[in-house]
């Protein structure tokens, strides 16, 4: 039993890392509708520069518990890019999806070429935050409180932004937008501006998953390609653009990893796939999507 509520607790964790990163991919998709296979780099970019600054702040003397709160700060640093990159995306908007993947993976090429730049090749790691929170333990079972925080850290966020999108006006514009891009711009919405912050946020979200993976495991070069196969696994089985989707296929898929590492390891990715096919032959559409 306590093996099993530690391996549990720890899929959870990785599927509130997984949560973030998939709604910045089905926010982008809902409002701009465009497939960003980019949102890996924002994972790693937030990942490495994650490191960079919990590293220094430790080192001026902020401690580890402390230093957790510098996490969000360099999601928002990689949130810059949002804007120009969007920019950039805008050549392809209205063109062939094969044009979006092919942009898109392009700057997964670019971000990683950057990161071994500035970082180098070398996997890399923040020490001595995971356990300064310390462990709970719960029927034998030792569980580190870091993972119960981003656990509650990805919920609350995902309240906050299904909130957001429902009861602000900011959140209606972003409906209108996503429902009919021609008819919400002839009633005078900055169809531009929705798309720039739309992407920024989804930027912002992506980058913050990886932020707060990176106390628990080593960023690497190949944890873009990874993380954005995850992704899509998690929007296939919850359904493209939508957002309470995007959370059920984190769990699904991180309750998955987690059970198959415990008992058949070698069928950790296996598992996963054979639900996305299960799910693309029962449910095209994803469990929450909508048919085309």
């Amino acid at each position: 039993m306590s093996a099993f509520l530690e391996v549990g607790a720890a899929g959870l964790f990785h599927a509130g890392v997984l949560f973030l990163v998939a709604a910045g991919l089905q926010l982008v998709f809902g409002v701009q509708k465009i497939v960003n296979l980019a949102c890996g780099s924002t994972y790693a970019l937030g990942a490495y520069l994650g490191i960079t600054v919990a590293t220094t702040a430790m080192m001026w003397g902020l401690p580890p518990v402390a230093a957790v709160a510098t996490l969000p700060l360099a999601a928002a640093g990689v949130a810059l890019l949002g804007p120009p990159v969007e920019r950039l995306l805008r050549t392809v908007y209205d063109r062939d999806e094969s044009f979006q993947l092919l942009l898109t993976f392009a700057l997964v090429l670019m971000a990683q070429d950057s990161i071994r730049a500035v970082w180098g090749a070398t996997p890399r790691q923040v020490d001595g935050i995971y356990l300064a929170f310390g462990q709970v333990q719960f029927l034998g079972a030792r569980i580190p409180v870091y993972n119960l925080m981003v656990i509650a850290a990805a919920l609350a966020l995902a309240l906050a932004l299904g909130s957001f999108l429902k009861r602000t006006g900011f959140g209606l514009l972003l409906r209108a937008t996503a429902e009919n891009r021609a008819m919400a711009a002839g009633l005078g919405v900055d169809t531009r501006r929705v798309y720039v912050a739309v992407f920024t946020l989804g930027t912002f979200l992506g980058a913050l998953g990886g932020a707060l993976v990176v106390p628990s495991a080593a960023a690497s070069l190949e944890m873009a390609v990874e993380l954005v196969v995850e992704a899509f696994a998690v929007v296939v089985i919850g359904g493209l653009g939508s957002m309470p989707g995007a959370l059920a296929g984190a769990v699904i898929v991180g309750l998955l990893r987690a059970g198959a590492l415990l008992v058949f390891p070698e069928a950790e990715v296996l598992a996963v796939y054979a639900v996305v096919v299960a799910v693309l032959l029962l449910r095209p559409a994803g469990l929450f999507g909508k048919p085309a």
